[in-house]
């Protein structure tokens, strides 16, 4: 039986799984835990894959490994290949306003569109360079490589010098300086950033090994992707620490609007998506404020009735990707004395979550994304009332695949590609899912456009 491996470095924690190449059955499995914060060291997620890959087993019966890892981090290296500075992650907003000023110099964001696929906002790679530029360029002058973390942890797995850094085109779709539309870097727009070129690496083919027994990799998303096995008319809404809503398409994306990311995939297509900064962790917080699990937070949003009776939930905790609201905060609306109870609360913060993934499905389905039905994974997934709400509130049939880990399998399974020599990746056993159907609820998107447009800046 050939093994392959697929890790998952996420925001919270890295995964490993070692399954069956041909039929992609589970063989072993080991995790461990990241440090909080949206500023970390590589190092730490070099010390997680250690533990994690000693709790699968090690990697020493694996043909081959590709990892995945949470998109769009800044990893700056010296000439010898050591860290510069703490990885800037995604979830960082520090860079919005230079991200505000790369829009204006480049001649707006119509012009960034077409240029990458995508508006900059403060997520995207290219904004952290610019914000380092203007913060710390005694960084910048040691910098002589950037790179993302899924490309930093294939480079320390396969050793070599800086010129054997490598990523893949999903990843690499997300930094701001690398076009899906002709598949090359834009070195331009990386000396606009920072007012200089560094080494990048190299963009890999989607089936390529390198060092023998290392696959390209990917960007979480498009991991998950290969995970859940996409097929046409299907949206994948993805409720993790971010949420995420993407489909795969023939054709790439340039969305002038900054609201649709038009990425690559890990297949060689297109990977039209649409990210919030807040989502399973509305769920965590409301929780904590009302003194229950997560259990009991949706025992009690299920026995509310939908529209949480005008109480209305914005989810901008951390202020907010999409839309592009980085200072907004979250606000509650439509409090009387008889919504002033746990389960309304409960139920408005589970709608108020998915109305801010629907705003998601309905920017792809305007970009021209099919739409079937609705497959929802993730953390957040797990909980039951975000599965029975979630149908009423996108208006479509909603299908959980059983519980798993979908970023890593989807790099295991890019890995039994790459060593199947195939032209497409293959095809595992059928994912175990669940269905769920509802009533559409137009009433409750309704009531939470409204109240999203009330949000306000926190304070200075």
């Amino acid at each position: 039986m050939a093994l392959v491996a697929g890790v998952d470095s996420s925001t919270q924690s890295c995964k490993v799984v070692v399954r069956d190449a041909e039929t992609g059955a589970l063989v072993r499995e080991g995790r461990a835990p990241h440090p909080a914060g949206t500023e970390v060291h590589p190092d730490a997620w070099w010390d997680a894959l250690q533990e994690a890959v000693s709790q699968a087993g090690g990697l020493a019966d694996v043909e081959a490994v590709s990892v995945a890892a949470q998109q769009h981090g800044m990893v700056c290296l010296d000439d010898r290949g050591e860290v510069v500075r703490p990885a800037l992650l995604w979830n960082d907003t520090r860079s919005a306003g230079a991200a505000a000023e790369l829009i204006g110099e480049l001649g707006g964001p119509q012009a960034w569109a077409e240029a990458i696929g995508s508006v900059p906002v403060a997520s995207l790679t290219v904004t952290k360079l610019r914000w380092l530029a203007r913060n710390e360029p005694e960084s910048v002058a040691r910098t002589a490589a950037v790179c993302l973390p899924h490309d930093w942890l294939t480079w320390k797995l396969a050793g070599g010098g800086l010129d054997a850094l490598v990523t893949d085109r999903s990843d690499a779709s997300g930094t701001g300086y690398w076009s899906p539309s002709t598949e090359d870097y834009r070195p331009d727009l990386l000396e606009l950033a920072m007012g200089k070129v560094p080494l990048l690496p190299r963009v890999v083919g989607p089936a390529e090994l390198t060092a023998g027994r290392y696959g390209a990799g990917a960007g979480d998303n498009a991991a998950a992707a290969l995970g859940v096995q996409i097929q046409p008319g299907d949206v994948v809404v993805s409720v993790g620490t971010s949420g995420t809503a993407f489909a795969r398409s023939a054709s790439a994306v340039a969305d002038g609007t900054g609201i649709v990311n038009g990425f690559a995939d890990a297949e060689g297509t297109y990977l039209p998506l649409v990210c919030t900064l807040n989502a399973s962790r509305v769920l965590d917080a409301t929780a904590a404020m009302l003194g229950v699990d997560l259990a009991e937070l949706s025992r009690l949003a299920l026995s509310a009735p939908a529209g949480a009776g005008g109480l209305a939930l914005v989810p901008y905790l951390e202020g907010e990707r999409t839309p592009n609201k980085p200072d907004s905060t979250g606000a509650l609306h439509g409090l009387r004395l008889d919504t002033a109870t746990p389960a309304h609360l409960a139920r408005a913060a589970v709608e108020g979550l998915l109305c801010s993934l629907a705003d998601a499905i309905d920017a792809l389905v305007a970009a021209g994304t099919p739409l079937r039905r609705v497959l929802l994974i993730g953390g957040g997934a797990r909980s039951e009332a975000v599965r029975r709400i979630a149908p009423a509130v996108f208006g479509c049939q909603v299908v959980v695949p059983a519980a798993g880990e979908y970023v890593a399998d989807g790099a295991a399974r890019q890995a039994a590609w790459a060593v199947s020599g195939a032209d497409a990746p293959p095809l595992w056993s059928s994912l175990t899912s669940e269905v769920f159907e509802a009533e559409a609820t137009p009433h409750v998107r309704e009531r939470y456009a409204a109240a999203r447009e009330l949000t306000v800046a926190r304070p200075s």
